[in-house]
Formats: structure tokens, C-alpha cells, sequence
């Protein structure tokens, strides 16, 4: 008697294990099956059924290679073959074809118990994974072509432009100025050398920065801000001296930070143009270069008085190549980009504010 009971006890335990497996079975996400080397499904889940799109009986008897996109019905037999040598499939991926139309990507997991016949499986819809990882490897390849025709860009410029810069020092050599009684005329010359002077050592620095970046990350130091601006403003002093532009600065949160001078004399220059560039008409432009520190993070900000855009409107536009935001003849939509890219090369982040006619402020948060 009690060994009959003892049976019954197991049979019940045994029972309740089935259903709870067959609870699972019919009702998980993931798609389950069991195949045979025959190549054809010996049963599988609701969820195969309803991700392929075709009835259990449907897909029970066809091959399962009907199923599978062309391109990877090889790649799958050999895995497949692969487990009768007693190789373990993990996260094994290829695409099937639904009875609409649509590729779908599966990631794969089977085994062989006590060598039987039959393969059991688990897999996974990876669809939207696949997706956000060609749209990555597109935008990736994307970036460095644009990467690339800009160093182009940027290398035939630089060198294009030292011949003339070079014809305009020997000029400058060849004037007597002491023949130029009026004092101002004088004095708006030497700015005009020395501006020219200033702009052949960007040139030179650009060039030797450029050879040197191919193929390498740009370069830190440690930079003084008000150095490294200084030689900026230097530059474009008549820029700034015909658009009655002021600039206010202000370092005292901190004066010096691990940049690349490159970079960050373009970061400068591209900024402080375009606020002069997009001024408005009634107003002399303003720009406020500060830093500051934010939860002990460091900060430098650029803002400006000028017209300002919708940032809100454009905000998936703002740093992209050639986007432009007013009808000026000079607009090329390029600046931005460069200052965007110079940023995050440094491992740096930049965020802006603006509104129409309240200005522009870019914020960028430096590395560490």
C-alpha cells in the first residue's frame, strides 16, 4: 500500500513539473523549438508561430531552410552540422523571412541532449538591435568621410592660402612708412601686418597640426585661456574694430585647461566670427567669454547678443555639416560643425541655448 502511494505521490510531482514546463513553453517571448537533422521543425511555440507569421502545421511541414533568408541558409547548415560534432551553438545569429515579407534577425541557442536526433532551441527577435547597428555603422562611416574631405578641406586651404599671406608680408617689407605722414593711415597698416603675421602662424600651425593628426589623436596641453584668445582676437582685430563688437572675459573660475591649441583657437575663432557675422542690425555686438565651474565641473561659455535661432526647432540640426539658420551671404554651415567635432574629439561635450533676437550661449563641458 505505501508503495503505491509513494507512486502516486511521484506521478502528481511529475505532472505538476509537465505543466509547469508547458505553462512556460506556450507562453514565454522567446521563441522555443525542437528540430530534427531531417531539417524540418518537430514542435515549437505559439511565438515562432506568431513572429514568422505562418501556422504551426505550416511551418512543421516544410523544410526549415524555407523559412531562412537566402544569403545564411549555408551559414546555418554548417552550424547546424557543427552540433552533430558535439559543438556548442551559442547566440548563433541569421535571418528568417516572414510570410509578409520582412527580414528578421534571430540570435540562436541549441543544444543536443544524451545524442538524440532532435536539436533544441532558443531564440531571440534581435531585429531592432541589427537596425541601430547598421544605422551606427552607416553613420560611423558617414562621419569619417566627411572627416576626411574636411581634413582635405582644411589642408588645401591652409596651404593654398600661405602664398598670398606670404606676398602680403613681402609687401609689407617693401612699404616705406616713413613716407605716410597721416598717423591713423600708419597705424591701421601696422594692424594690417600684424594681423597678417599673426594669420601665417595659424597657417603654419594648422599644417603641422594636420600632418600630424593622420592617423593619430589630436594632441593635449595645458593652454592659457587668455593666451590662446588673445592670439585669436589678434587676428581678427579689424573684424571686431568695424563691427564695434566688445568682448568681455572673464577666466577667474579657472585660466587654463587640457586642449588641443588647434582646436581650441578654432573653437574661438568660429564662435566670435559668427557673432559678429549674425549681429543685429540695431545693436553692436556683445560676446561674453567666462568660465565657470557646476557641481565641480568645468564650464566655458561663449554667449553673444546677435540674432539667436530656434534651437528648440533645430536642436537635431544644430552641429550637423552645412546647416544654416539665417539668409547670409557668408553662411556655409560648416563653423558649427567644426566646433562640434574639435569638442568631441577632446572627449568634451558642448550644448547650446538660443531664441530669436536673444542671442546665442554655447556651453562647453570640458573632460573631467
Amino acid at each position: 500500500m505505501q508503495e503505491n502511494e509513494s507512486f502516486v505521490s511521484i506521478t502528481h510531482k511529475q505532472w505538476d513539473n509537465f505543466l509547469q514546463l508547458d505553462t512556460f513553453f506556450h507562453n514565454t517571448p522567446d521563441l522555443l523549438c525542437i528540430a530534427g537533422f531531417d531539417g524540418y521543425f518537430k514542435k515549437i511555440n505559439p511565438a515562432v508561430s506568431a513572429l514568422l507569421e505562418y501556422s504551426q502545421e505550416e511551418l512543421m511541414a516544410n523544410p526549415i531552410s524555407s523559412f531562412i533568408h537566402p544569403d545564411d541558409r549555408l551559414v546555418t547548415t554548417t552550424a547546424r552540422d557543427g552540433l552533430k560534432e558535439g559543438r556548442r551553438l551559442l547566440n548563433f545569429e541569421n535571418r528568417y523571412i516572414t510570410q509578409s515579407g520582412n527580414i528578421i534577425w534571430l540570435s540562436w541557442t541549441s543544444i543536443i541532449v544524451n545524442d538524440q536526433d532532435n536539436i533544441y532551441a532558443i531564440a531571440k527577435n534581435i531585429t531592432a538591435k541589427k537596425k541601430l547597428e547598421e544605422e551606427k555603422n552607416r553613420l560611423l562611416t558617414e562621419i569619417s568621410k566627411v572627416n576626411q574631405d574636411l581634413k582635405h578641406f582644411a589642408r588645401t586651404t591652409s596651404h593654398d592660402l600661405r602664398s598670398p599671406v606670404n606676398n602680403l608680408i613681402a609687401l609689407f617689407r617693401l612699404l616705406d612708412t616713413h613716407k605716410i605722414e597721416d598717423e591713423e593711415t600708419k597705424q591701421l597698416i601696422q594692424l594690417l601686418e600684424s594681423s597678417t603675421h599673426q594669420l601665417k602662424t595659424m597657417l603654419d600651425s594648422y599644417l603641422q597640426d594636420l600632418k600630424a593628426q593622420d592617423g593619430i589623436t589630436a594632441a593635449k596641453e595645458e593652454l592659457a585661456l587668455d593666451q590662446v584668445l588673445n592670439n585669436v582676437l589678434g587676428s581678427i582685430q579689424h573684424l571686431l574694430h568695424q563691427a564695434k563688437a566688445k568682448v568681455n572675459i572673464d577666466f577667474s573660475a579657472f585660466s587654463a585647461i587640457d586642449f588641443n591649441k588647434t582646436y581650441l583657437e578654432s573653437i574661438f575663432l568660429n564662435l566670435i566670427t559668427n557673432a559678429i557675422k549674425y549681429a543685429k542690425a540695431d545693436e553692436h555686438p556683445v560676446i561674453n567669454i567666462y568660465t565657470k565651474v557646476v557641481d565641480g565641473r568645468k564650464q566655458m561659455i561663449i554667449e553673444d547678443n546677435g540674432l539667436g535661432f530656434d534651437a528648440e526647432k533645430v536642436k537635431d540640426r544644430i552641429f550637423k555639416m552645412y546647416q544654416t539658420f539665417h539668409n547670409h551671404p557668408d553662411a556655409k554651415g560648416v563653423g558649427l560643425y567644426l566646433v562640434h567635432t574639435h569638442v568631441l574629439e577632446m572627449g568634451s561635450k558642448i550644448s547650446v541655448h538660443s531664441e530669436v533676437n536673444k542671442g546665442t550661449t554655447f556651453i562647453i563641458h570640458l573632460e573631467g
